[in-house]
């Protein structure tokens, strides 16, 4: 998040909780549209490096994603 503060326009303020979760959701749609202009922080830029560099180095260690999601979701409902 950028360290500046942004000012609220006081029509957001005066709209329900429910109404500013829809703009905000819709804001965010907005924005996702275009993500090749969302910066992307060095930090996980270098997250993203070591992680498929440690992919890179033992690719038979990981899971596929569908397996792993598969036994969140059987534990999720046996809880």
């Amino acid at each position: 998040m950028s360290s500046t503060t942004s000012q609220i326009p006081k029509e957001f303020k005066a709209l329900s909780a429910t109404a500013r979760i829809e703009y905000v959701q819709d804001l965010w749609d907005f924005i996702a549209k275009s993500p090749g202009q969302v910066p992307i922080p060095e930090s996980h830029k270098l997250i993203l490096d070591q992680r498929l560099a440690a992919y890179e180095a033992n690719p038979d260690q990981g899971k596929p994603w569908g397996e792993v999601r598969e036994s969140i979701l059987t534990k999720l409902k046996n809880t």
